[in-house]
């Protein structure tokens, strides 16, 4: 179950989950969310997110995410997953998950 401020973060970039069903949105997943900020977000929506969440845990749902498949990792553009890659193994201190490559 996602916080009130998750809920109402969700709510001010509805927009970028488009295909999920409006009375659904609200409750999406962490690893959603993240992937979904992360490829279509702009900067300030990347900002909100690590101010929610901080950047380690972030970091932390981005790697276990593509760690997971290939599929899941194939859901990233390929310049977001550069970037954040290399943005988390950098900056998310504590970060065990990295280095993919």
């Amino acid at each position: 179950m996602n916080s009130p401020e998750v809920k109402e973060f969700i709510r001010q970039h509805s927009s970028l989950f488009w295909y999920i069903p409006e009375d659904k949105k609200e409750e999406i997943s962490e690893d959603v969310l993240v992937e979904f900020i992360l490829n279509y977000g702009d900067l300030e929506a990347v900002k909100g997110l690590f101010s929610i969440y901080g950047m380690e845990r972030v970091g932390n749902i981005f790697f276990s995410s593509i760690n997971l498949s290939e599929r899941r990792k194939g859901n990233y553009n390929e310049l977001t997953l550069n970037f954040f890659t290399i943005l988390f193994n950098r900056n998310a201190l504590g970060n065990t998950h990295g280095k993919t490559e």
